[in-house]
């Protein structure tokens, strides 16, 4: 059984990108090149990686097992070759690809400049992001980082807390006006909220009680994916909204939505970079995860704009 890096690594673009077209663009190589490599490959493992149909490829079981464990062991082995030729002073320029992940809100209110930052700091690294209010498998999907808000779901990965934020229960003053101020988190049954079609009501709608998260007796007929759009919706007088800090910052300041229930604490949440358990650590995967620990130090960059 023989087989190439320039294989394996083709294999695993194909199966980020998709498609044999996506694959020979970012590789920067024709098609065909692409369409041999596949095809070599899947002749030295004797298996079928692809099914075509009509210009379109489709990974198949063996291609899925196979991709979940070649990112990792090509990630080490890309890693200790950059690090090599990187030397030791760290003065050599950032070279490679990095893919972050991170929620759709919170990377478009506040991550974008700082990786714009990181960007131009580094003009011979390539950034991938991927704004996405699921949590994506850093692994399978090929990410080498993931920013996250809250516990961290997969305990395989290696995190730094790099901020904080709490959660805002809060609604608009013409809804406030119609509907009175919940005094209680109990009050919350007579009220209207929304939820988020991510996060059940129980753990998303929920107050500290005797140091205790507990949580609050809701109902909802609106359901939205995305913390914008709740905000939005909120504002618009639907509903009460409960929302992390920097989703309702500005809208708090500009007095379109009013927070409530003050004196009753909401979860407080951690702002997480994870990645990978690998070793060594890439370099420019170090570089991003102190650029954001740096570019994050003074604490939350929404703090003043939520009183």
């Amino acid at each position: 059984m023989r087989y190439t890096l320039d294989e394996i690594e083709t294999f695993l673009t194909v199966m980020e990108l998709g498609t044999v077209t996506a694959a020979a663009a970012h590789l920067n190589l024709s098609k065909s090149v692409v369409s041999k490599r596949i095809s070599d490959l899947e002749r030295a493992l004797q298996a079928a990686l692809f099914l075509r149909n009509a210009g379109r490829v489709t990974p198949t079981e063996a291609a899925l097992r196979l991709a979940e464990a070649l990112r990792p062991a090509l990630g080490a082995l890309t890693a200790a070759t950059e690090s090599a030729s990187w030397g030791m002073d760290g003065t050599a320029p950032l070279r490679g690809r990095l893919s972050i992940t991170a929620p759709m809100s919170f990377g478009i209110l506040f991550l974008s400049p700082i990786l714009a930052r990181f960007a131009q700091a580094h003009p011979a690294l390539e950034l991938r992001i991927d704004y996405d209010d699921r949590a994506r498998d850093l692994v399978r999907d090929g990410f080498d980082l993931a920013l996250r808000i809250g516990d961290p779901r997969d305990s395989a990965l290696i995190g730094k807390t790099v901020c904080t934020d709490r959660m805002v229960a809060c609604a608009s003053p013409a809804y406030l006006a119609r509907h009175g101020h919940p005094a209680t988190p109990a009050d919350l049954a007579q009220h209207q909220v929304l939820s988020y079609s991510h996060l059940p009501d129980g753990q998303l709608w929920q107050f500290e009680n005797d140091g205790k998260l507990a949580p609050a007796p809701v109902r909802s007929r609106l359901t939205l994916n995305n913390g914008e759009a709740m905000r939005d919706f909120a504002r618009a007088g639907l509903g009460l909204a409960m929302l992390p800090g920097f989703i309702v910052a500005q809208s708090i300041a500009e007095g379109s939505l009013k927070p409530v229930l003050t004196d009753h604490p909401t979860r407080k949440m951690a702002v997480l970079a994870l990645w990978p358990p690998i070793s060594p650590m890439p370099a420019k995967l170090r570089a991003l995860i102190d650029h954001l620990a740096l570019e994050l130090a003074g604490g939350r960059p929404w703090a003043g704009q939520d009183g």
